[in-house]
């Protein structure tokens, strides 16, 4: 028994969710679902995962068979608008919030590049939140690339997604011909937000601040304290597992 085992009740949901075909196994989903939450909190190697879990290989397996098939993205779009409905909101949200996180590599074998500006050597994380830091999207580029260069790219994955998203907020990195372009091919406003305060010092800027306390969350998980994926796609599944887990805790 691990603190990050599933309730009764949160299983019951992803069975809601997902469905799952029902047939004998010699191990129950539950247990393969708890074994990739311990990975993404401990963030511990595959082939290191405790030995009261399934095989790694097998966990693994239905770890890349559940990327595949898009049920980390199923499952999170329903807890997020399972949450938003249960604090008295509109299950879509119409408002996003788009910021960037640089995090240092941690796999020599993947693919990264240096942001100049934070200089960090690895990964970008490309995200957009809704009003409550709940996860909507989420792409990974290189370090080196620009926020206004990958903003185009994140908001497709927005359209792809069909989310009911029409403003997203931004901050100055955000800024140049990128928001016309967003505007005209996706629909969606981009509203940029800029502190005009500088005298005294940092103060958060009203709503720009809530997607910066959900990369805070993120380092509460060590999978996603340093880039440990090989590929971009990994990366992108470890950061919705890890928003899935905390909407669980919110049931």
């Amino acid at each position: 028994m691990y603190l990050t085992d599933l309730e009764e009740t949160q299983w019951q949901v992803i069975k809601k969710i997902l469905k799952p075909q029902e047939r004998k196994r010699k191990y129950d989903l539950r247990k393969i679902w708890n074994a990739i939450f311990y990975i993404v909190k401990t963030g511990c190697q595959w082939r290191m995962l405790p030995s009261d879990f399934p095989s790694w290989e097998l966990v693994y397996y239905y770890y890349r068979k559940w990327s595949s098939l898009g049920e980390f993205d199923l499952l999170l779009n329903n807890l997020r608008e399972k949450v938003r409905v249960s604090m008295g909101q509109k299950a879509e949200a119409s408002v996003g919030i788009m910021d960037s996180q640089s995090v240092r590599w941690g796999n020599n074998r993947s693919l990264n590049g240096v942001d100049g500006n934070k200089k960090v050597k690895g990964i970008k994380r490309h995200v957009v939140v809704d009003k409550n830091g709940f996860l909507i999207a989420v792409m990974v580029t290189i370090a080196c690339v620009h926020d206004s260069k990958a903003a185009y790219l994140l908001a497709r994955c927005l359209k792809e997604l069909c989310c009911n998203i029409k403003v997203i907020l931004a901050d100055g990195g955000y800024r140049g011909d990128v928001s016309e372009k967003i505007k005209n091919t996706f629909g969606y406003l981009l509203d940029i937000i800029v502190s005009g305060d500088k005298v005294n010092g940092f103060k958060p800027i009203k709503k720009r601040w809530i997607v910066e306390r959900t990369f805070s969350w993120f380092d509460n998980y060590r999978r996603l304290c340093r880039n440990y994926e090989l590929t971009f796609d990994s990366a992108e599944e470890m950061v919705k597992l890890a928003n899935i887990r905390m909407l669980l805790n919110k049931i």
